[in-house]
């Protein structure tokens, strides 16, 4: 009897630890599949960063090559406009440093034959009245704004006014009204009677 006593603690006891170290090691077991899984989910997140990265870091030299590339373009370009604009600025220069002969009525009507008038346009060989008008309206009035001009300034002009002007070509107009400004009547009357329209 009393080793019964003795021996039934001890028993449920061990069987009690059995089944608590049993359980604990199914448990453990499960703890340990699942930090597994995710260490997996972490290592297949990992190499899709890598190749992300390695994608982002190629894009990165692809836009720094063509970024050079513009770079190279925008250079080229700017030392090409600051070449032009020294041209410019040496024409304007010339242009405007050339001897100016104030406007002398009675030698243009010589040269002419008719009465002209100061920045009258219809001098310049091309231009009629309401070529005249059309250039007024644009903001040219005188000789020296339209020897300023630009052809393609003065093309774009007839070409905004309609289909009827658009045949009109006005290369040598600006040069024919720079004479005029500067009153050289006879070179320009002898350049003129070679043109039609305003056209050599």
């Amino acid at each position: 009897m009393n080793i019964l006593c003795i021996l039934l603690p001890v028993l449920v006891g061990l069987i009690c630890a059995l089944l608590g170290y049993l359980l604990g090691r199914l448990s453990l077991k499960s703890t340990i599949d699942q930090l597994n899984n995710d260490l997996e989910a972490c290592r297949k997140e990992k190499e899709k960063q890598l190749v992300l990265i390695n994608s982002l870091k190629t894009d990165i030299e692809s836009w720094k090559d063509k970024y050079s590339t513009l770079q190279t373009d925008f250079d080229t370009w700017k030392h090409r406009y600051g070449a032009l604009q020294a041209d410019f600025d040496a024409y304007k220069m010339k242009f405007t440093s050339e001897a100016f002969i104030p406007f002398d009525a009675e030698l243009a009507a010589s040269v002419f034959r008719k009465k002209v008038k100061e920045n009258d346009l219809k001098i310049v060989e091309g231009i009629g009245p309401k070529i005249e008008e059309l250039f007024y309206k644009a903001g040219i009035r005188t000789w020296k704004e339209l020897a300023q001009t630009s052809v393609e300034k003065c093309q774009d002009i007839l070409n905004n006014a309609g289909e009827q002007y658009r045949v009109h070509k006005p290369a040598t107009w600006p040069k024919q009204s720079e004479m005029a400004y500067l009153g050289k009547w006879n070179a320009l009357k002898e350049w003129q009677e070679q043109m039609i329209g305003g056209k050599e």
